[in-house]
């Protein structure tokens, strides 16, 4: 099913599933056929489900929430449900898309936020997209190539095998010799508060706008806080939360038909004027003029 609110579409997983698909929570296959299939998806668009591609053949760009990046052989992506993102590839594509549902590890995994794990299912861009070595590339290709026959019938075991041949691939990608490597022991305590922190504010900013009021539910200084993020961010913890505000409020404004006072009460704005003067402070538009922006995106 398509749901079009103004001017980007929103798909679910049944858009991409044939009629006699063999399986309801996964699409896998080759990216060639599956753009032949799916012309207008160069435009932006967004999912309600988990999403990656692995390129390996063309080139162009790809934008992600806003952010645009160069398409690389051997490059691979990762977007959770809810990010916005469209294409503009030149010459011939190939590699392999999987789409799958939110559902299909539920009952598998014991612990529902395991995807967490990676960072590269974390949903935030540049943390979600890599370039596999040459030999991973290899490995990862016969992974995909053996997901998309498995998705292709149902046989005895087939969803475990599909939920085993994921998780083989996370891993991999997880282990990449480009992947960020692992902080040393006296850096980890801090990386470890990041992380709580960005889920946190990925939780509560609509609610919680104020660094001290996240470091409270830490149990850390409201300095010591802003120390980490300034640390291994680049950034203060005041900007982490107004990032996350900013990008909720472009994928609303693009994604839904909805007036920008509804918009802005639904992100904590009290006030539609001081939700205008926030937005325009940070991203030089109001929101009128960013959501008419979103068909040059």
């Amino acid at each position: 099913m398509l749901k079009v609110k103004d001017e980007l579409p929103v798909y679910d997983i049944c858009t991409f599933r044939d009629s006699d698909h063999a399986h309801n929570e996964i699409v896998a296959e080759c990216f060639a056929d599956y753009l032949k299939k799916h012309p207008n998806l160069h435009r932006a668009h967004g999912h309600t489900f988990y999403h990656l591609v692995l390129f390996t053949k063309g080139s162009g760009f790809h934008t992600i929430d806003f952010e645009r990046f160069k398409v690389e052989v051997g490059q691979i992506y990762f977007m959770v449900p809810g990010q916005v993102h469209g294409w503009q590839f030149e010459g011939e594509m190939d590699g392999f898309v999987v789409n799958f549902s939110e559902e299909l590890f539920h009952s598998f995994l014991r612990d529902e936020r395991y995807l967490g794990r990676f960072n590269f299912w974390r949903g935030i861009t540049g943390e979600n997209i890599l370039t596999l070595t040459a030999t991973e590339l290899k490995e990862a290709g016969e992974m995909l190539s053996a997901l998309v026959t498995e998705t292709s019938a149902v046989k005895p075991f087939s969803k475990d095998k599909v939920r085993l041949l994921l998780l083989s691939l996370f891993i991999l990608v997880a282990r990449s010799e480009n992947y960020p490597t692992e902080a040393n022991e006296s850096v980890k305590p801090n990386l470890q508060l990041l992380y709580k922190f960005r889920d946190l504010v990925n939780e509560k900013f609509k609610s919680l706008k104020l660094p001290k009021d996240y470091a409270e539910q830490l149990h850390v200084s409201a300095n010591h806080l802003n120390a980490v993020c300034t640390e291994l961010l680049g950034k203060s913890a005041g900007e982490v939360i107004r990032e996350r505000i900013l990008l909720e409020a472009k994928r609303k404004l693009v994604n839904l038909d909805e007036s920008i006072s509804t918009i802005a009460y639904s992100l904590g704005f009290s006030d539609n004027s001081y939700f205008t003067k926030f937005f325009k402070k940070y991203t030089g538009m109001t929101p009128e003029e960013f959501k008419k922006s979103v068909n040059d995106y």
